[in-house]
Parts: C-alpha cells; structure tokens; sequence
C-alpha cells in the first residue's frame, strides 16, 4: 500500500530540512565547519536562524545531517563493489574505499564528523542516524568474513568492530591529514590484515 501523501505542513517542513541541507552542505564543503556560522546557513537557506535550530542544535549536528546522506550512499557504493570480490581483505577494502573517499572530500569536516559521531549526543537524531550507518558497515564487514572466511556470526562481529575501529582511528589521526585516499587504504590494509584470521 503506498504511503499517504505529506500534508501541506509536512511538505513545508521537508522543504525546510532540503534547503538546510543543501546551504550547510555547500558552505561547510567551500569553507569548512570552523568557517562558517549558523547565521549564514539560516542565511543561504532563506530561513530564520532560530527556525534552524529546530532543524538542528548546532553546526555539528548540521555536519551529521549533512554527511550522513553522503556517508550512506558511500557504504552503499562500497557494498556493490565488494560484492564483485572473490578474497576477504579484497571485498573489505571495495567495502570501505567509498567511505574513506567520502571522509577525504574535506578533510577537516570528515574529521569533526568522526569526533562527533563518537562523542555527540547518542540521542540526537542526526547523530542516532551516523550511528546506524556506522552499525550498517559494522553488519557488512561481518558478512564479508562470514561469507569468505567460514567465520561464525560471533566471531565476525568482533573482528567487524576491529575493523571499523581501525579505519574510523586512520581516518581520524592527524598523522594520516594530509594523506590521500590510497595511502589511507594502504595503512587500514595491513592493519585489518594483521588482525584476520588465516
């Protein structure tokens, strides 16, 4: 049964969160989170700032919003591509290549929004929903292991949450900021490949 059409409210409300989105995604992606202000997302969005602050509390939960969308459709890209793997630490790395991409856009939002999604306020929406996406990777590394490695369900959640520690940790170091994409692949490789079962 197809879902009821969105009331006039709703649909304002939708095209409210759209704008927002786009004007923070735009202005963080040209200036970065530190140079920017609340002011100028109300702004570019043609909003009040404090209709903004329905939306979201502060430019880190703006960030979430925005890199959440981008961050799924990454883990989404990175499943396909992992699907076309016939090793495990190959299917791992299609896997999270994608994200890594994602996370190098602008290094200093890619790094805020790892911070943030590991020290925000789980019960904020925005950061609920990182999480999640954060929990989908988890779920899709496990059934890789599963799938090429004969691990059982146990074992691949804990080398999952290894994984995805050490690519979050990567990602997030300062000594990796002004690495590119490969060189962060390399490092997450013969790390993930120094703790795999063989």
């Amino acid at each position: 049964m197809p879902d009821a059409p969105l009331g006039r409210r709703e649909r304002n409300k939708q095209a409210k969160l759209e704008r927002i989105t786009a004007a923070a995604g735009e202005l963080f992606a040209r200036h970065g989170i530190d140079e920017v202000t609340t002011h100028q997302i109300a702004e570019a969005a043609d909003i009040g700032t404090g209709t903004l602050f329905l939306y979201a509390r502060n430019k880190a939960e703006l960030l979430l919003l925005v890199q959440n969308s981008h961050y799924a459709t990454a883990l989404e890209r990175g499943r396909a591509a992992a699907a076309h793997q016939d090793e495990a630490l190959q299917a791992l790395l299609a896997l999270l290549t994608p994200i890594i991409e994602c996370n190098r856009v602008h290094v200093g939002n890619g790094r805020t929004y790892l911070r943030e999604m590991v020290f925000g306020d789980p019960a904020e929406p925005h950061h609920a929903q990182a999480l999640a996406i954060s929990g989908r990777t988890g779920e899709a590394i496990a059934g890789i292991l599963i799938e090429h490695l004969g691990v059982t369900t146990e074992d691949a959640a804990k080398y999952a949450r290894v994984a995805s520690a050490i690519m979050f940790l990567t990602m997030a170091s300062s000594e990796y900021a002004d690495s590119s994409v490969e060189d962060i692949v390399g490092a997450i490789r013969s790390q993930v490949q120094a703790v795999l079962p063989h």
